[in-house]
């Protein structure tokens, strides 16, 4: 996908059916790589939770490229707990038993990569990362109330009673659940960056804040290319946070004085899920940087 669709004038989509508008994404971006699916995904978003969501299917592809079509929901926290330690939903004989919380856009996933604990004396990692399909009669998704965060993307409590699973090859915490947490931080940041940029074309913000909003979607679609495993992967994508972060005053101020209050109040809304596990997100960067032997 060339620079100059992604960065020049679009028309947002106006539907609406989570369902019909990612289906419409994923055409516009067939031949996008991830990270510019996220950043399409922001730009044809009328709200900052669909472009949350953009990005996080974008980082869901890029984790498991193989897979079912369609949209899919990431499964860790049980009992409010995302701890290896509190993982309790098992895994036994290719069928997967227990329940997860907070299964984002649960209502309408066709898929779901969940974390199970496999007490198996061949396999040295206890926990794995297995798909299931959402159509498995053993399974019951049951859709929550909506939260004041991102009210338009619906969570859900799911229950497994085994149900038959693809299980994929490596560590679960590892290799998928922290490996998640990278690419769902980059993804979403970019697609929410394009989200911005947007509305930055559409309510004409000072140029010097377009350039700025651009340079950073430069550096997480270079920073999306590297293993998203590595210190120097994390370093990049550390110091774009921080970029990212000392924007946002100019950010408030254009939204405040250019943009209409309905974008202004859905910004000021929903900006905080890039908040979220910022302590994860703090130790990860100083790991990162003890590794490269920066302090």
């Amino acid at each position: 996908m060339r620079w100059a669709q992604l960065l020049g004038p679009l028309s947002r989509s106006t539907e609406t059916d989570l369902t019909a508008w990612f289906a419409e994404l994923s055409q516009s971006a067939a031949q996008a790589s991830s990270c510019e699916f996220a950043m399409l995904g922001g730009r044809l978003s009328a709200t900052p939770g669909l472009a949350f969501f953009a990005g996080y299917q974008a980082a869901l592809r890029a984790l498991v490229p193989t897979a079912p079509a369609g949209i899919g929901a990431f499964c860790l926290t049980e009992k409010r707990s995302s701890k290896a330690a509190d993982i309790h939903t098992q895994l036994q004989a290719g069928k997967i038993t227990g329940q997860k919380d907070f299964v984002i856009a649960g209502n309408a996933a066709q898929w779901l990569l969940v974390i199970a604990r496999e007490d198996a004396p061949q396999h040295p990692c206890p926990l794995r990362a297995v798909v299931v399909s959402t159509a498995h009669p053993n399974l019951r998704l049951q859709t929550r109330p909506a939260l004041p965060l991102i009210p338009d993307i619906a969570h859900s409590h799911v229950q497994f009673d085994q149900v038959p699973c693809d299980i994929l090859a490596g560590d679960g915490w590892q290799d998928y659940s922290k490996a998640f947490r990278t690419l769902e931080d980059g993804h979403v940041l970019a697609a929410l960056c394009a989200w911005l940029y947007g509305h930055s074309l559409l309510d004409r913000w000072p140029q010097d804040l377009q350039l700025q909003l651009i340079a950073l979607l430069a550096g997480l679609k270079e920073s999306l290319q590297q293993p998203c495993n590595t210190p120097a992967t994390h370093l990049l994508l550390g110091s774009l946070i921080a970029q990212f972060a000392r924007l946002q005053n100019p950010i408030s101020q254009a939204l405040t004085t250019y943009s209409s209050p309905d974008t202004t109040l859905m910004w000021q809304r929903d900006k905080a899920v890039l908040d979220l596990a910022t302590h994860a997100r703090i130790r990860r960067l100083e790991v990162a940087l003890s590794a490269l032997a920066l302090i």
